[in-house]
């Protein structure tokens, strides 16, 4: 057993190396570069996650390393009182997606967190007003799919979750399921009084810093919106005054990057924090039909995508038949809450 432990010990410490190689390979632009482009679809195994998060908390912090925190996996006394009530959960969507998207939402995962769950879209639908209990939010941006666009929809919810007065903001697509009790389940882990930047990257080579900002060579990671994002209140007052009152909008644009990549910049810059990993979170960049059923219940999040090159990119799992439920949501949600209205018994 003792050689077994060391033989995973020394796979351990070649794979952090590796990683690290990955951060300092290549070099060193003028401008604020991607060095690889988000992957079309990642096949879903334990290699494909940049760090899996298992007894302890791995971030990618602001040189890119990886730093391990053993102290805050453990549920605090304090944070067991987390509840649903303290979560601010935005979902960004458009009109062009409403009436695609939003249903399957709207009678799945949103049913578990009605008071919490605010969309922010670019038109006013009294239908999904209605539908939501008033929970649309007009953005007054424009609908379309371009990073000034995203960054004005995300500079909106960012000042409503800071509004709320809520401890965490976690902020969703519309082509999103979230597992909300294992989200709420999740965020006990971490103290919202510290500063947390919680999701998944979805490249694999982080960011370079602008060279005239910091130190040659140093960078960042950033959460992929399309897997989910969640940080604590403390970090979200402690970037307020370059990203509150729509001053995100300002960097998105200076920057000329989508408003994931923006986030997590300023996190990093302003914030003095990295990414916490959290494997559990999914998005349409995975082949999702790899993801084992029976790891279902222990996700916060997963994704779809209708129209992929290779085909339909959806989950593997059992209940209804793909014409009526294409996205697989609905299957989902009823493989996770069996006792649903609609579920077949």
């Amino acid at each position: 057993m003792k050689g077994l432990s060391r033989i995973k010990s020394a796979v351990a410490l070649l794979a952090i190396g590796y990683c690290s190689f990955l951060v300092y390979q290549g070099g060193v632009s003028s401008n604020l570069i991607l060095q690889v482009s988000r992957p079309a679809a990642v096949q879903f195994d334990e290699d494909a996650n940049l760090v899996e998060r298992t007894e302890s908390v791995v971030t990618k912090n602001a040189s890119g390393k990886e730093s391990v925190d053993k102290s805050v996996n453990s549920e605090s006394e304090q944070n067991k009182n987390i509840t649903l009530d303290d979560i601010f959960i935005g979902v960004k969507t458009t009109r062009y997606n409403q009436k695609s998207r939003l249903p399957v939402i709207l009678k799945t995962w949103f049913q578990l967190a009605k008071n919490q769950t605010w969309f922010f879209t670019d038109i006013d639908n009294p239908l999904h007003q209605y539908q939501t209990n008033g929970h649309m939010v007009d953005t007054k941006c424009s609908p379309l799919h371009e990073r000034q666009h995203l960054c004005c929809k995300t500079a909106v919810e960012y000042d409503h979750f800071i509004n709320s007065g809520k401890k965490w903001f976690c902020h969703f697509d519309d082509d999103n399921y979230v597992n909300v009790p294992r989200l709420v389940e999740e965020l006990r882990k971490y103290d919202p009084m510290r500063p947390w930047y919680l999701g998944r990257t979805s490249v694999f080579n982080p960011m370079l810093y602008p060279e005239n900002e910091t130190e040659s060579g140093e960078v960042f990671w950033f959460a992929t919106f399309g897997a989910g994002m969640c940080m604590s209140r403390s970090l979200a007052l402690q970037i307020l005054p370059v990203t509150g009152g729509g001053r995100f909008i300002s960097i998105c644009n200076k920057l000329r990057y989508p408003d994931d990549v923006t986030m997590g910049y300023i996190v990093g810059r302003y914030g003095k924090v990295g990414l916490t990993v959290v494997p559990q979170f999914h998005s349409h960049y995975e082949e999702l039909r790899f993801l084992p059923a029976d790891s279902l219940r222990e996700q916060l999040s997963l994704s779809y995508e209708l129209h992929d090159r290779k085909g339909r990119n959806v989950l593997d799992v059992p209940g209804f038949n793909t014409v009526y439920d294409p996205t697989r949501f609905m299957s989902l949600h009823c493989f996770l809450f069996p006792n649903e209205k609609f579920c077949p018994r």
